[in-house]
């Protein structure tokens, strides 16, 4: 992995990394919310955190939980087969509860679909890695 030129400001470094930690939050939160994107919130904290702190940059990419996912997407630019076949699964599961049993007005639960739809559009497109 290339390296990245580092930010010298102690401001906006401590702003990226409080970005960082948030986008990490986000792309947390999205392993179980199937309506909100883990790989784009994961991907802005790399970014943050390698112009900003390499330690929590190492931190992220050697994370058990994403870090080789994390590793892959970015070099490779590709997503394992298994780990899309997890995600669609558990992203339609969940919509299709969502949409059934707990949503009652029509546009919200068509604002879902749509969203889920997008979401498996931009995970087929990637290429299988």
């Amino acid at each position: 992995m290339k390296k990245t030129v580092k930010t010298p400001n102690p401001v906006l470094k401590w702003l990226m990394v409080s970005a960082g930690m948030l986008c990490v939050g986000l792309g947390t939160l999205g392993i179980l919310l199937p309506v909100l994107p883990t790989t784009p919130f994961l991907l802005l904290a790399a970014f943050l955190f390698a112009r900003s702190s390499e330690k929590f940059h190492s931190w992220l990419l050697t994370n058990r939980m994403f870090g080789k996912y994390l590793k892959n997407y970015m070099e490779k630019k590709s997503i394992p087969l298994g780990i899309k076949i997890y995600a669609l699964s558990f992203l339609w599961a969940s919509i299709i509860i969502v949409i059934f049993f707990f949503i009652k007005l029509l546009p919200v639960k068509i604002a879902l679909f749509l969203i889920a739809s997008l979401v498996t559009w931009h995970i087929l497109s990637v290429k299988t890695g």
